[in-house]
């Protein structure tokens, strides 16, 4: 039974393929590489992005809509500390991706060492900051009574697993520019279970609320944190998952020119995303003069997004990767075909997800909120969320094509026009016209099209080559290719 089952679903998947090549979307061949990356990452967003929604359904079951607004009041500013880490580990994987696919194990074994001390010189200060000013950080953008004092203990609970959170982020990169997005999912798939089981636990049967839902979240994210720690440091788990690119005591820590490769590929996208995490404040701001159900409403609507946002994982990586492989091997035209048929993949992707999430949008509401009037208003925000999650889609594959040649100004500049020229210009019109809370739809859609449209011109161009071609392996033997 179980063979007449794999044969069918083997015909199934080969019958898919041969469509997708005879319509022009991705290559046979070159699928299989990218799903075999993709995926992995593709569940492991989940896993992540459904830790974070669970805690705020489980605490919106028990505690209504001022507990979700507090978790989100929180969670922007545990979220604003992460992207930092996102950024960091997007330069990783641009530099790892490289070298090793240069043959170069050494020189990407020392760009891991060196992104675990950045990573460390950063996340420090940040965890001092956000449990020592937790209650007027809350207060800041717009949390007051119970909302406030929900945010405050969200945030003291869980600002310091982000001392490990950073870690997970260094090592998730690191296994993906090697080409092994399998181990990390597989440990960030078990913390994401973990956490649902503990929250479960904590909120429903401890009865602690908002305090359960906390440490829920910090010890999954420590113990996947001791998990990827393992093979890091060149050591197996039953014979697979040691890293290539081990980080052990011995040989150098630091490079000087590879530390200013480093900052300065990641520097772009660590101000990226930050200003990525920094937008959502006014944005909260704006839906708490609405009430604290618009704030609920807003918050599902991102959670939902973010969960859409999973494919992206998968397709930004593996673009990333082949992308960056391939010119490492100085195969530029290989790695332009490889672009494309990633970013036509995740468009077809995105399409249909959306789709099936615009048509269940009053149930998934239903799931966070009971009153009628908060379900209305929270499955918009579910509509308007999955509306921009295609073009969340196509640049997240953009993205990671650039990324994959060290080209990440652009992609900067392309978040700073779509946040700051248009979507927060837009949401704020929402205060000072009859535009409203469509203001703040408005918002959701164009943070994520703009930024879609320019870096699609970006990748069109061809500039992004010649960007690479000064990260390259031959270019710290000052040779350079132009192949």
């Amino acid at each position: 039974m179980r063979s007449r089952l794999r044969e069918a679903a083997g015909r199934t998947g080969e019958a898919v393929a041969g469509a997708l090549d005879r319509a022009g979307v991705i290559d046979r061949g070159r699928l299989r590489e990218t799903l075999d990356l993709a995926w992995p990452r593709i569940v492991t967003g989940f896993a992540i992005m459904s830790k974070n929604t669970v805690d705020l359904a489980v605490i919106g079951a028990v505690l209504g809509a001022p507990a979700v607004a507090g978790v989100a009041f929180a969670f922007a500013y545990w979220q604003l500390a992460k992207f930092i880490s996102i950024g960091l580990a997007g330069g990783t994987v641009s530099l790892v991706s490289q070298n090793y696919g240069g043959g170069e194990t050494d020189r990407a074994a020392l760009v891991v060492k060196q992104s675990l001390v950045v990573a460390l010189a950063l996340v420090v200060p940040i965890v001092v900051v956000l449990v020592g000013l937790a209650e007027p950080l809350i207060a800041l953008v717009g949390g007051e009574g119970d909302a406030l004092g929900y945010g405050v203990t969200y945030l003291v609970v869980t600002a310091p697993a982000l001392l490990f959170e950073f870690f997970n982020m260094i090592a998730s990169r690191t296994y993906a520019g090697v080409g092994d997005t399998f181990t990390p999912m597989t440990f960030r798939a078990g913390g994401a279970l973990l956490n649902t089981v503990l929250t479960a636990g904590f909120v429903f049967g401890a009865g602690l609320g908002v305090l359960g839902a906390g440490l829920g979240t910090a010890i999954s994210i420590i113990a996947v944190a001791a998990g990827l720690s393992w093979g890091m440091t060149g050591r197996s788990y039953f014979g697979r998952g040691a890293s290539p690119v081990p980080v052990t005591p011995t040989g150098p820590w630091v490079d000087t020119e590879l530390t200013r490769q480093l900052l300065r590929v990641s520097a772009p996208l660590i101000a990226r995303r930050v200003a990525q995490g920094v937008v959502v404040f006014p944005l909260l701001w704006v839906a708490a003069s609405f009430g604290s159900a618009t704030v609920a409403a807003l918050e599902v609507g991102r959670r939902v997004r973010g969960l859409l946002g999973s494919f992206t994982w998968g397709f930004s990586i593996a673009a990333s990767t082949l992308v960056g492989q391939r010119l490492g091997a100085a195969e530029e035209a290989l790695a332009t075909e490889y672009g494309w048929d990633v970013i036509r993949l995740s468009t077809l992707v995105y399409l249909v997800a959306s789709a099936a999430v615009l048509l269940a949008a009053d149930p998934i509401a239903a799931v966070f909120v009971d009153d009628p009037e908060a379900v209305a208003a929270t499955a918009t925000f579910v509509m308007v969320a999955a509306m921009s999650a295609v073009p969340l889609g196509i640049n997240g594959s953009v993205t990671g094509s650039l990324r994959g040649a060290g080209d990440t100004r652009w992609p900067f500049l392309a978040s700073m026009v779509g946040l700051y020229v248009f979507a927060l210009p837009a949401a704020l019109l929402g205060l000072v016209t009859p535009l409203g809370v469509a203001g703040l739809y408005a918002a959701v859609i164009l943070e994520k099209l703009v930024p879609a449209v320019l870096n699609g011109i970006r990748f069109r161009s061809n500039r992004w080559q010649a960007v690479s071609r000064q990260y390259r392996p031959a270019a710290a033997d000052g040779e350079g290719t132009s192949k």
